[in-house]
C-alpha cells in the first residue's frame, strides 16, 4: 500500500545520511578529532514504523533492504540521488531528486473509499549544509516536478553531533515548510469526493515541526548501526483534514549497513 512508502523514505533517507556520512576518528596531540568520509558502495538491512496521521491506518514493522553508492559528488541511495556542486570548508551546496512517497488509493483504508488516487511523484531541487564543528544545519528547497501536486517544500533541520566514546548522538530539530497545493493534494477532499463522513476540505500551506534523536556506532561487525527516533506535529492546516486522526506522528526505525 502507498501509506507505507512514507515510512519507507523516511528509512532510506535516515539511513543514507548516517551511512553516507561514516567516518572514522583519529586522534591528534590536541585531542581535536579529524574526521575522515568513507566512500563506495553500502549495503545493509533496516526496520521502521511509523503510526502516520490518516485515519484508519496501521502500520507493521517494515524490513527495507539497503543498498547505495557514495562517492566524492555524485551518491545514490536507492531512488535518493545527489550531486555535490560546490562546497568550501563550512558550505556545501547539492542538486538533489527523490521520491515522493505520499499518496493512497481507496483500498489503503476505509477514509479513502470514493476518492481519487493521489500518486507518487518526484521532487528535485537543490540542498545546502553548513557544518561548523559539530553542529550542522540542512536546508533543502524541493519541487514535484511530475505535476502531481505541484507542490513546493521547504525544510530545514538543525543537529549537533555528540561523542561518547564508539557511540555518537544526534538530537535534532526540524521546521518543514509545505505549500497549499501539496497540503490540498494529499490531505485535500475535493467536491466529488465528498461523504456523510467525510466534509470537503481545501488544503492550505503548512508548517510542521520535528524533534529527533539518532544514535549511531560502528562497533558492530565493521558495520554501521543506527537508531533514528523522529516525532513530527502537523500544522492544524493538515490535522483539521477529515482524512487524518491527530496532529502527530512517531517513527522509530534501527538500521545496520556497511561499506562493500
Amino acid at each position: 500500500m502507498k501509506l507505507r512508502y512514507a515510512t519507507l523514505a523516511s528509512i532510506i533517507a535516515t539511513t543514507f545520511c548516517f551511512s553516507a556520512a561514516a567516518k572514522d576518528t583519529q586522534s591528534s596531540n590536541d585531542n581535536n578529532r579529524q574526521h575522515i568520509e568513507k566512500y563506495g558502495f553500502i549495503y545493509g538491512l533496516g526496520i521502521g514504523v511509523n503510526n502516520g496521521i490518516y485515519k484508519d491506518y496501521d502500520l507493521p514493522v517494515i524490513p527495507l533492504p539497503i543498498i547505495g553508492y557514495r562517492g566524492e559528488k555524485f551518491s545514490a541511495f536507492g531512488p535518493f540521488v545527489s550531486y555535490h556542486a560546490w562546497q568550501n570548508e563550512s558550505l556545501k551546496l547539492s542538486l538533489k531528486a527523490a521520491p515522493r512517497f505520499g499518496g493512497f488509493k481507496q483500498d489503503d483504508a476505509d477514509i479513502f473509499n470514493g476518492m481519487d488516487e493521489r500518486k507518487l511523484s518526484i521532487d528535485a531541487g537543490f540542498g545546502l549544509t553548513y557544518q561548523q564543528n559539530d553542529w550542522k544545519v540542512d536546508t533543502s528547497i524541493m519541487r514535484d516536478i511530475l505535476g502531481k501536486s505541484d507542490g513546493l517544500e521547504i525544510k530545514s533541520t538543525l543537529g549537533k553531533m555528540m561523542r561518547f566514546g564508539p557511540v555518537f548522538i544526534e538530537p535534532s530539530v526540524g521546521l518543514s515548510y509545505v505549500d497549499a497545493n501539496h497540503v490540498d493534494y494529499y490531505y485535500g477532499v475535493r467536491a466529488h469526493e465528498v461523504t456523510n463522513s467525510r466534509h470537503q476540505f481545501d488544503g492550505k500551506s503548512a508548517l510542521n515541526k520535528t524533534l529527533g534523536l539518532s544514535v549511531m556506532t560502528p562497533i558492530f561487525f565493521n558495520g554501521i548501526t543506527t537508531l533514528g527516533i523522529e516525532n513530527t506535529w502537523y500544522d492544524s492546516s493538515i490535522s483539521d483534514s477529515p482524512l487524518t486522526d491527530g496532529d502527530s506522528s512517531l517513527s522509530v526505525r534501527i538500521m545496520f549497513s556497511k561499506f562493500f
